[in-house]
């Protein structure tokens, strides 16, 4: 105890570590998308608590007056305009919070951010998106972050947004933006496979078949908890419980005092049914 309090008494004399307490948009983003992960897979609801609460946040503190996200957080101020990677891992996870939760809300605050990244980052040229935006400052040159790396690229991770969201909310040009995304990279992916794995993790999304498992009627979020015990890969989930969507996919499928289970692709979907082990009978990779 002697030599450590004579330890403690000469490192108090040194100059401490800075401390880096800020809160990043796009880390967080990650961390959301992970607590939707661990609520899929285990449904415990402190998971589900976690990721809205920190969904909440990311609205309230960091969507600026123009509709877009600032980078970063600390003491109460936000501050620096976001990059790239903050509007993919957010838009993403948005994703994936609405299919936990059936809320709205968190598509259509994904839809308005994706349209935003159009806008302000997209390259017509190349068909990918820069790293920052056109109301940043010019540099000599706007890069572009296309290989993953110990977390996906920016670019990746978007153009799984953009097909997640393209089928959600029938949107064609949300679809091919994604396909072409993916047709720029193909040709490298065999180059050097760690440098493009969440590339072809979205590759498996047209290598196999790709499913909408839709929900609709009183007993939607039930029925959507138990669905997610299952591994269902390249399948997103879209529900609501009533009738008073405007999503084009949940129109004409509600049936009073009924619950039921649509297994499509691309919108075109087979025979309806109340049972979830008919439904996951019609997924077929």
């Amino acid at each position: 105890n002697t030599i450590n309090e004579l330890l403690f008494n000469a490192r108090s004399n040194r100059v401490r570590p800075a401390l880096d307490d800020k809160c990043l948009t796009s880390w967080n983003g990650l961390m959301l998308k992970a607590y939707t992960d661990a609520y899929k897979t285990f449904n415990e609801n402190h998971f589900l608590q976690k990721a809205i609460k920190n969904g909440e946040f990311i609205l309230t503190k960091q969507i600026k007056k123009d509709g877009g996200l600032f980078h970063s957080y600390k003491n109460g101020k936000s501050t620096i305009n976001g990059f790239l990677e903050d509007y993919a891992f957010v838009i993403e996870a948005f994703i994936s919070l609405y299919e936990i939760t059936l809320n709205e809300t968190w598509l259509i605050e994904a839809d308005k951010l994706i349209e935003y990244t159009i806008t302000h980052f997209y390259d017509e040229k190349s068909g990918m998106f820069f790293f920052t935006s056109n109301t940043d400052n010019s540099l000599i040159a706007r890069k572009m972050e296309i290989h993953d790396n110990v977390i996906p690229s920016s670019n990746s991770s978007l153009g799984k947004s953009l097909l997640y969201i393209g089928h959600i909310l029938s949107k064609s040009v949300y679809k091919e933006l994604a396909t072409q995304m993916l047709k720029n990279i193909e040709p490298e992916i065999t180059t050097y496979g760690p440098g493009y794995s969440n590339w072809a993790s979205l590759m498996l999304k047209y290598t196999y078949p790709f499913y909408e498992l839709v929900i609709i009627g009183e007993e939607a979020k039930k029925i959507q908890t138990k669905m997610l015990a299952y591994y269902l890969p390249n399948t997103i989930i879209i529900g609501n419980q009533a009738n008073n969507s405007e999503m084009d996919i949940l129109k004409y499928k509600y049936i009073e005092n009924q619950t039921m289970i649509y297994i499509c692709q691309n919108g075109a979907c087979q025979r309806p049914t109340t049972e979830i082990n008919q439904a996951l009978s019609q997924i077929v990779y």
